[in-house]
């Protein structure tokens, strides 16, 4: 349990470090030039993505789901492997079930009706209120507001972000923000959590070994073909995001950020990010 009692500087180095793709990843992947955002160019298939850096304990890998690709069934794949992409002869096809016969590796669908591995006489979390300003796994605390997908601005804006903080939309409907990381249990196991817009799923997996790097696994898989990472700075809000917080809560959209007088930068941070 110890292990997550990483300094904050640390963390934040390494969260910055591991924001991005592995070089390595499935034949119809294109990275841009700083491998934060993954598009698959052809085909439904051959999508899967990695991790730069195994996760340290408790770090979110998170992605937002920027592309959708209409005519394909079954949408974005996300989990764990302790197998370094370095050493992988050749990348899988699939992340299910190519990647996951061979071992050591925890990948789930993105969908609504999430897998959730229940202990025998568990009683299921009760979710806290969307406006709570982090979100509590165990003892991992991250910063809520990052975890949510917001809307590009529009005059509907306001709506859509209020249900993406709600999530209530699809898990993958474009723009949604779906991450993963594991918890380390008193057992010297980890369980893996994958979260959708802010909202925990519960523990995906159990059992799974803390003493082999883990790295996340990100399959940009048929109606999905373009994801980013989002960096997530732990601790304390940054004063421009609790600007941000303040100005939104009295506007009715993003539109009407473009009157305020306020500093050109600030006001793109408010209405994109």
């Amino acid at each position: 349990q110890g292990q997550l009692k990483i300094a904050p500087a640390a963390m934040a180095a390494w969260c910055r470090l591991s924001a991005r793709f592995h070089h390595i990843h499935g034949a119809n992947v294109r990275l841009d030039a700083s491998r934060t955002r993954a598009t698959r160019v052809e085909s439904f298939a051959n999508g899967l993505c990695f991790s730069q850096e195994p996760l340290a304990p408790g770090q979110i890998f998170l992605v937002e789901i920027e592309e959708k690709e209409l005519g394909w069934c079954g949408h974005l794949r996300v989990g764990l492997t302790a197998h370094d992409p370095q050493s992988l002869e050749v990348v899988p096809e699939y992340s299910l079930p190519d990647l996951v016969n061979m071992g050591d590796t925890w990948v789930f669908a993105i969908t609504r009706s999430h897998n959730r591995v229940v202990v025998e006489g568990e009683e299921a979390q009760a979710r806290g209120p969307p406006w709570e300003p982090f979100l509590l796994i165990e003892r991992v605390r991250i910063p809520r507001d990052t975890l949510v997908g917001r809307s590009r601005p529009g005059r509907y804006s306001h709506i859509l972000d209020d249900l993406y903080k709600m999530n209530v939309l699809p898990a993958t409907a474009r723009r949604s923000r779906i991450g993963v990381l594991y918890a380390p249990q008193p057992d010297g196991t980890a369980d893996m959590h994958i979260v959708i817009n802010g909202e925990d799923m519960g523990p995906s997996a159990r059992g799974l070994p803390t003493t082999r790097p883990l790295y996340a696994v990100v399959d940009v898989f048929a109606s999905t073909k373009s994801v980013r990472v989002i960096p997530v700075d732990y601790g304390f809000p940054s004063l421009q995001t609790l600007c941000r917080v303040v100005i939104q809560k009295h506007i009715v959209h993003r539109l009407a950020i473009d009157g305020l007088d306020l500093p050109p930068l600030l006001k793109s941070f408010c209405q994109h990010e």
